[in-house]
């Protein structure tokens, strides 16, 4: 089965392009509708800054059909990140906040991060118990670099989430330089976890991650974040405008073979684009389906 789809339905300047969305759905209800209704899998970026509650998990499970699936960008915190301490639970504020009237803060505490990553599994329990829960993606910054430590901290964020599926993204080349790839991509299969082939701009050296794609666990999770090389780096932008490329014809082609062997290997392969800047990640998710179909793809599309 090959799944596709993109890294949120609710993203601004896609809401404000008029580019997916008609005129008369202009609620939060109408665009999840809307969007499962040409879709049948999202990735979740909001609780990357957040960790919603159970309503809100609840809301997105009656507004989307049977067989819908929500990956979950996992909480900033979790993936070494700094968060702002006010979009915690109330009671777990005061022990993230360090400084009053901290803005963004780092946490280090294992018990508290343990706290926050149980928080986060209640309030998706209305999607675990539905079935439409998919992967919890957890993306490392560019600073977690590859050594023991931080596979350890690895196989830590796995126990706290208590068995749910769970895919990784690095975001520094030493996980993936030739010497090291296949012991990372080992580890993270004997230890279940799925690994997310991104695709983002190049600069060469170690600033940046190549495509690399290839299965571990059981499920393929190929992650488009387009190729603004401009942008991607660059401080202070918006994040909107790093996302802002479109692929052409020809470039979402160059994936397919990699998307059809994944398919061969996993029990279920997901293509999410997260090229979301107006229009474009909808627009390169519905011709990647249609590049798949026409490959022969159709029945598992």
């Amino acid at each position: 089965m090959i799944r596709v789809g993109t890294c949120s339905w609710t993203e601004k300047t896609l809401i404000q392009s008029g580019e997916f969305y008609p005129r008369n759905v202009t609620s939060a209800e109408g665009r999840l509708r809307y969007y499962a209704s040409h879709f049948d899998t999202v990735e979740v970026d909001s609780v990357y800054y957040a960790i919603p509650d159970r309503k809100t998990a609840w809301l997105w499970d009656m507004r989307t059909p049977s067989g819908f699936t929500f990956h979950i960008k996992a909480y900033g915190a979790l993936t070494g990140h700094a968060i702002d301490p006010k979009t915690l639970p109330r009671d777990l504020q005061m022990q993230s906040m360090g400084s009053p009237g901290k803005r963004s803060a780092y946490v280090k505490d294992e018990i508290l991060l343990g706290l926050m990553a149980s928080r986060l599994r209640d309030a998706l329990e209305p999607l675990h118990r539905s079935g439409k829960l998919g992967l919890m993606v957890f993306q490392y910054p560019p600073w977690f670099t590859c050594s023991s430590r931080n596979m350890d901290y690895i196989g830590k964020c796995k126990e706290w989430m208590k068995g749910l599926s769970m895919a990784v993204e690095f975001r520094h080349g030493s996980w993936l330089v030739p010497r090291r790839q296949g012991d990372v991509l080992r580890f993270l299969d004997e230890n279940g976890l799925n690994y997310v082939s991104a695709d983002e701009p190049q600069y060469g050296g170690l600033s940046t991650i190549p495509f690399v794609p290839a299965v571990t666990g059981n499920t393929a999770y190929f992650r488009l974040h387009g190729r603004n090389a401009e942008n991607w780096l660059k401080k202070g932008v918006e994040t909107s405008l790093r996302y802002a490329y479109f692929y052409s014809e020809k470039e979402l082609e160059e994936f397919v073979p990699s998307i059809e062997d994944a398919a061969a290997r996993s029990e279920t392969t997901y293509v999410m684009l997260n090229n979301c800047h107006r229009g474009f990640a909808v627009q390169n998710a519905a011709e990647i389906k249609e590049l798949l179909k026409r490959h022969g793809a159709g029945g598992r599309v």
